[in-house]
């Protein structure tokens, strides 16, 4: 294999290691055995809550962090470093979870939220390698393939941990809450054994005269940052752009950290929720290929348009959803375009910015893709507590108070259309060939 292909297959390896995170803990085994483990005897909706405002605090961390790191990344060409230190801050924590006892809700979220800033710090940096593996006639193509390599090795991995958890005995486990530890360990065993790969296949060009001192990164950071800022009055298609993504990627991102809770706190069993993942992940592994093959034929813009309406609808129909046929399909259309509205959102970004300062811009495109995460779990886990406040009767029964812990639930589900709404609507003011041109005015003007 030349050094083009490894550097390509190396870079698209990190998100075969790292999905391990985002499939079993962070969509999959986490939210449950936080929910029945962790937080046994709360009510549905106060463990929604602590998980949901948990995400958003990982990601205000990292969104706040974003842009000063990946600006002293860029001026040091420590981007894989960086990679390397939160990936391997992300798997130690991973294996961290298998360390905590039950009930210790606290001490599970605080890992947890460590966990995910070790596991979305990496990938800023994972990301911002892209252009170096890459050119602009197949940007598309291999941002999709390295999603379509994380839903297949997440899902490979997600089906062992889930067999240790139907039947624990086969495979030694004490009982089921014995094997989904040992799962976390797994994953922590995984993520950083083939993330080798990229440390050794990826290669990061250097500078040739770096500055001197560690103040004056992180004042260039800072400085960079205000640049990337000022020019936004000659690029305001690259800040319409970045703009609509921070709403409509947030519903996405929700989505992957907050659906598995959802199904609990509706009713659906831990079994049911299991088996939607799996099928997420492995109609997502073909389909991600695929939707990159119809950006390339049909238009990337307007194949994002159908990932955010058929959001939409998944949104409307996940509020009304009640039998266990229903939840499937609804993973089954998830999984057809989750992939392919997040790897074709990062090539397509890449059209509108100037060329020679894609590093800097793709770092504040991660920075506002942490920001995302933000708003809608926090916006499920409020309007969820505020919905039942209003709901639930002065002395309810017991049965009167699963149904309106379902029913807020429900409105916490349906508070995301907001957010793909709004996407959809600034995204159609996006206009590309305009993008192009003021991306070209400042590339002349620098």
């Amino acid at each position: 294999m030349d050094k083009k292909k490894k550097a390509v297959w190396g870079w698209a390896i990190y998100d075969w290691a790292n999905s391990a995170f985002a499939t079993t803990v962070m969509a999959g085994f986490f939210p449950i055995f936080f929910k029945n483990y962790w937080s046994s005897g709360a009510n549905a909706n106060e463990s929604t809550a602590i998980l949901g405002y948990g995400n958003s605090i990982a990601g205000l961390i990292i969104a706040l962090s974003a842009p000063i790191l990946g600006a002293i990344a860029d001026k040091k060409s420590a981007k894989k470093k960086f990679l390397i230190g939160f990936a391997y801050l992300g798997i130690l924590m991973t294996a961290a979870l298998f360390t905590i006892s039950k009930g210790n809700w606290a001490m599970a979220i605080l890992i947890y939220v460590t966990g995910v800033i070790g596991w979305t710090g990496a990938n800023i940096f994972y990301d911002s390698l892209l252009p170096s593996v890459s050119d602009k006639d197949n940007i598309d193509y291999i941002s999709c393939l390295g999603y379509s390599c994380g839903y297949l090795a997440g899902g490979l991995l997600f089906l062992i941990n889930v067999l240790w958890a139907l039947y624990p005995e086969w495979f030694g486990f004490a009982d089921k809450a014995q094997a989904v530890r040992f799962s976390f360990l797994s994953v922590a065993v995984w993520w950083g054994g083939f993330s080798v790969f990229t440390i050794i296949w990826v290669p990061e060009k250097k500078l040739d005269r770096p500055p001197s001192g560690s103040d004056s990164f992180i004042r260039q950071g800072f400085d960079e940052l205000r640049g990337t800022l000022k020019d936004f009055k000659h690029l305001k298609t690259v800040f319409l752009f970045l703009l609509a993504y921070w709403f409509y990627i947030d519903g996405v991102d929700t989505f992957i950290r907050m659906a598995v809770d959802y199904g609990l706190s509706i009713g659906f069993s831990d079994t049911d929720l299991i088996i939607a993942l799996l099928l997420v992940q492995f109609v997502a592994f073909p389909a991600a290929l695929g939707y990159g093959k119809l950006g390339m034929a049909w238009g990337v813009r307007k194949s994002i348009f159908l990932g955010i309406f058929l959001y939409m609808g998944i949104t409307v129909w996940g509020t009304l959803m009640t039998q266990k046929y229903e939840f499937y399909m609804l993973a089954v259309s998830i999984g057809l375009v989750q992939g392919g509205i997040q790897a074709l959102s990062r090539s397509y970004y890449s059209r509108l910015i100037p060329k020679s300062k894609a590093a800097q811009y793709y770092g504040f495109y991660n920075m506002l893709g942490k920001f995302a995460v933000i708003i809608g779990p926090a916006l499920m886990a409020t309007v969820g507590l505020i919905a039942r406040r209003i709901l639930m009767p002065s002395s309810p029964t017991p049965e009167q108070m699963e149904y309106v812990g379902q029913l807020a639930s429900r409105w916490s589900i349906g508070s995301l259309l907001i957010l793909f709404v709004i996407g959809g609507i600034l995204l159609y003011f996006v206009d590309e060939e305009k993008g192009k041109a003021e991306a070209e005015y400042l590339e002349n003007q620098s």
